[in-house]
C-alpha cells in the first residue's frame, strides 16, 4: 500500500471530525468539473473572459475566479455563465448510492 501523503492525512483528519466530509469533497469536485467544462466551452468558442464578463454584466476578474477557484459558486451564477455561452444547466436527482457512477458533467 502506498504511503499516505499530506492530502490523504488531511482528509482522514477532517473525516474523523466530520463523517460527512467525503460527501462535501465529492460535491465540490462535481462543481469544479462543471466550472471546468464551462471554461473549456468558452475557450472552444474562442470567447475571452472579458467577453463573457460583459454578457454576464460582471468583471473579467470575476470570471477568472469563477473558472479557477469558485468551487462554491451560487447556482444562479453558474446559470448566468452557462447562458452567456448559449447553454442552460440542467439538474438531475440521482440516488446517492448510484451517483458515483454517473459523469458529473455532460455537454450536448
Amino acid at each position: 500500500m502506498a504511503e499516505r501523503d499530506f492530502l490523504d492525512r488531511m482528509i482522514a483528519k477532517r473525516t474523523a471530525r466530520n463523517p460527512e466530509f467525503p460527501k462535501l469533497l465529492d460535491a465540490a469536485q462535481r462543481r469544479r468539473e462543471l466550472l471546468r467544462a464551462l471554461a473549456e466551452q468558452r475557450e472552444q468558442e474562442n470567447l475571452t473572459q472579458t467577453q463573457v464578463a460583459a454578457v454576464m454584466e460582471t468583471s473579467q476578474s470575476f470570471v477568472a475566479r469563477l473558472e479557477s477557484t469558485a468551487g462554491d459558486a451560487k447556482i444562479s451564477t453558474v446559470d448566468r455563465y452557462a447562458e452567456s455561452l448559449g447553454y442552460v444547466v440542467q439538474y438531475h436527482l440521482i440516488p446517492a448510492d448510484e451517483g458515483t457512477d454517473q459523469p458529473a458533467v455532460v455537454v450536448h
